[in-house]
């Protein structure tokens, strides 16, 4: 399954004019990255993959539709996927860009990677 380019979109939309985003294929999604750092993605299973501070995945997870990313069978704290039915809504969208850019940027900025 391709990620949904209307979604995509969107969050483009919400990030347009912050700084030190670009955007990256990964993980049959496209990733929008802060300072290198993951932040929020399209996923091509549908829905969102959301970066978050480890200390409040569980928090989120049990408290909203969230569930907790798994990436060849091991669950990734701090990775949360998001249905698509969540994100619907432009409110809810934007918490969730929100909590993943907010998170990313806490984050050390990496290094350009060399081509």
């Amino acid at each position: 399954m391709a990620y949904d380019d209307d979604l995509a979109e969107r969050i483009r939309e919400l990030l347009a004019g912050e700084a030190g985003v670009t955007e990256q294929k990964m993980f049959g999604g496209l990733a929008f990255l802060l300072g290198g750092n993951m932040a929020v993605a399209a996923s091509g299973q549908g829905g969102l993959l959301v970066r978050v501070d480890p200390a409040t995945s569980d928090d989120l997870v049990a408290t909203t539709g969230a569930e907790e990313m798994v990436m060849r069978g091991r669950p990734m704290q701090g990775w949360l996927r998001v249905g698509a039915d969540d994100v619907r809504g432009e409110d809810d969208l934007r918490a969730w860009v929100e909590r993943g850019r907010d998170y990313a940027g806490s984050l050390p900025a990496k290094p350009p990677k060399k081509r």
